[in-house]
């Protein structure tokens, strides 16, 4: 009996980006920087997971993502801030997991939708679908199959693992898993998750990448491709917009890096270090941190060098003495 084989093709344009997002990958890894900047590779994860979630509509802000992950109080839907800590959790795990492990997959799917449903880390048993609106525009495979296909699935990649890049195979399954929806719920959430465990394992660097933040950024494209590929029946679209995403990203993350505090007086860079990325500030919680009494001093040496060097931003640069005025680390 042949072996499975996902329907796709390579294209030249897939070679082209592969080329190029692997050269990108070599000049981050070689530098070292995101070793060496806890609170940017903290800041991109929560990036990640405020993305995924908010791809499956969960509510939750950026900051209140930080603050349920930080342990404080936010007020909020149970389910959604259950949704956070689960894929918190999930997401911590990304170095250990085993990505060619069906039982891996099931057993993270378990954290990633502990106490949101009663189908936690099993294939589902009900026929599902995918809507918009009240249209149907997907019907997944009947629930009889999904532990075949995912059986192939999962063993076209242990054979493939070293023929297939790593680039274009978590592209493949990303949609093949999605095409298969094998759980009633939480499959969006794992099969972004999955992708980037998959590019974990080819470069540590992808742990840090937050690739979700960018499909968030297209996420009607998202979907639009990947209908367009059921109606195809090929990935190959899917890959392409895929990789372009990870081409993308890191074009961002080469950029956060190179806003590096080399430039920065020892003033900016003491600031820098008590604040977060991306947590909004007023300038007298920022002079409180730096235990500053003199507005002139934190404007002259602190912030205004800050923003001419693009490490810090205004929320509300067209009215900068707004009493709202708020100051963003990026």
């Amino acid at each position: 009996m042949p072996e499975y084989r996902p329907p796709y093709t390579i294209t030249d344009k897939m070679l082209e980006l592969v080329a190029l997002i692997s050269e990108k990958v070599g000049k981050i890894s070689s530098r070292k920087e995101l070793e060496s900047k806890p609170h940017l590779r903290r800041n991109n994860r929560i990036k990640s997971i405020h993305s995924s979630l908010k791809i499956e509509a969960n509510s939750l802000s950026l900051s209140e993502v930080r603050d349920v992950i930080d342990g404080h109080l936010v007020l909020g839907s149970q389910k959604e801030i259950q949704e956070v800590k689960n894929a918190y959790a999930a997401y911590e795990k990304i170095e250990e997991i085993k990505p060619y492990s069906m039982a891996d997959l099931k057993r993270v799917h378990g954290i990633m939708t502990f106490k949101t449903m009663t189908e936690s880390g099993e294939f589902r048993r009900g026929n599902e679908g995918v809507f918009s609106g009240d249209e149907c525009i997907f019907v997944a495979p009947p629930p009889h199959m999904v532990s075949e296909l995912m059986n192939k699935l999962f063993n076209w990649m242990k054979h493939n693992k070293d023929k297939v890049h790593p680039l274009i195979l978590s592209a493949v399954f990303h949609y093949e898993f999605v095409f298969i929806h094998p759980f009633a719920d939480g499959n969006g959430r794992m099969a972004r998750l999955w992708h980037t465990v998959l590019l974990y394992n080819w470069r540590s660097v992808f742990a840090y990448i937050p690739l979700e933040s960018q499909i968030e950024k297209f996420q009607e494209a998202y979907y639009g491709v990947i209908s367009q590929c059921h109606v195809r029946g090929s990935s190959d679209l899917f890959i392409e917009f895929m990789l372009e995403q990870i081409d993308k990203i890191l074009d961002e993350v080469i950029v956060q890096l190179g806003r590096s505090d080399a430039e920065a007086s020892e003033y900016v860079k003491k600031m820098l270090s008590v604040m977060e990325y991306d947590v909004p500030y007023t300038a007298v919680s920022i002079m409180d941190m730096l235990e500053l009494k003199s507005r002139e001093t934190f404007r002259k040496n602190y912030i205004n060098p800050a923003m001419e060097l693009g490490l810090v931003q205004m929320t509300i640069p067209d009215k900068p003495n707004s009493r709202n005025q708020r100051y963003v680390k990026k």
